[in-house]
């Protein structure tokens, strides 16, 4: 058994091995550094990853609290509060009181956080229209259709426990 080809956990067919393959890859290449200055660079904005991440979890929908935004993101809490410092300090967002709680805090985007956001997504629309320039419509709607798809998935098994043990021992058994 080499580093490059560990034995396998569970009798996983070999789409699954590429699926599983492709994906580390995309999600490496989407999380370069160098990739992240280029979408900063197209955008015109001097933001980091992780204050990019806040803001665009941020723009997903009504004011958040800093724990659920920690939550979502899987970070420490105090990582997401130093950040929103920055970002309010930046004038990207202010801290609004929690409708539920007046004592708490959520975090809600400026015009120019929201306006941030916008080049940012634009940026990366752009990046990945060129990607994608060679495909005809039907891959375009077949490959949207299936990431939806893909996510939902995910998002629907992310807080299930790995039972890695039983598919070892299953896998022994055989």
């Amino acid at each position: 058994m080499s580093p490059r080809n560990p034995t396998p956990v569970a009798d996983v067919s070999a789409k699954v091995v590429e699926i599983e393959r492709v994906l580390s890859r995309m999600t490496y290449l989407a999380g370069r550094a160098r990739q992240h200055e280029r979408l900063m660079a197209v955008a015109g904005l001097d933001l980091d990853r992780a204050a990019v991440a806040i803001l665009r979890h941020i723009a997903e929908g009504d004011p958040v609290r800093p724990g659920v935004l920690a939550v979502r993101l899987s970070v420490e809490a105090s990582h997401v509060t130093r950040q929103l410092g920055q970002l309010e300090r930046g004038g990207y967002v202010v801290r609004v009181a929690d409708p539920e709680d007046r004592r708490a805090r959520r975090a809600q985007l400026t015009d120019t956080g929201l306006a941030a956001v916008e080049r940012i997504r634009e940026a990366s629309r752009r990046g990945v229209e060129l990607a994608l320039a060679d495909w005809t419509p039907e891959e375009l709607e077949r490959l949207a259709v299936l990431l939806c798809r893909l996510v939902e998935d995910f998002v629907a098994h992310a807080e299930a426990p790995l039972d890695f043990a039983a598919r070892v021992s299953d896998v022994s058994l055989a």
